[in-house]
């Protein structure tokens, strides 16, 4: 059974926009840290974004990370994005947002991000 149900990955130009969606259970969301990591091609998965429980949101360089409480639901906002930032980005739910994988409990099943050159 999908616990975490991503969407809005696609193909975008380099210095274009794109938002991610992650919406998961009211049981996932009111217990879990909520974040997102990526993985590019022939690398290893790197955190992204995440916040706790008490966090609205977190922004880091060109991305912002938000939550909307009333649809269990997380984004990803991605601007200015370039080429170095393909990768698969998964959603992701931990007991604690250390940015590492093995505090996860919960993964979506990923959604491509491809920014072309």
């Amino acid at each position: 059974q999908v616990q975490l149900v991503e969407s809005g990955g696609g193909l975008v130009q380099a210095g274009g926009s794109l938002r991610l969606s992650c919406r998961t259970s009211g049981r996932i969301f009111s217990s879990y840290a909520m974040g997102w990591f990526r993985q590019a091609p022939g690398k290893e998965r790197e955190f992204v974004l995440g916040f706790s429980l008490s966090n609205v949101g977190a922004v880091k360089d060109r991305f912002t990370i938000s939550r909307d409480n009333a649809k269990n639901t997380i984004y990803l906002q991605m601007n200015s994005l370039k080429p170095e930032d393909t990768a698969v980005y998964y959603c992701a739910a931990s007991t604690v947002m250390s940015g590492r994988e093995v505090d996860v409990t919960y993964w979506g099943q990923g959604t491509q991000v491809t920014v072309s050159s």
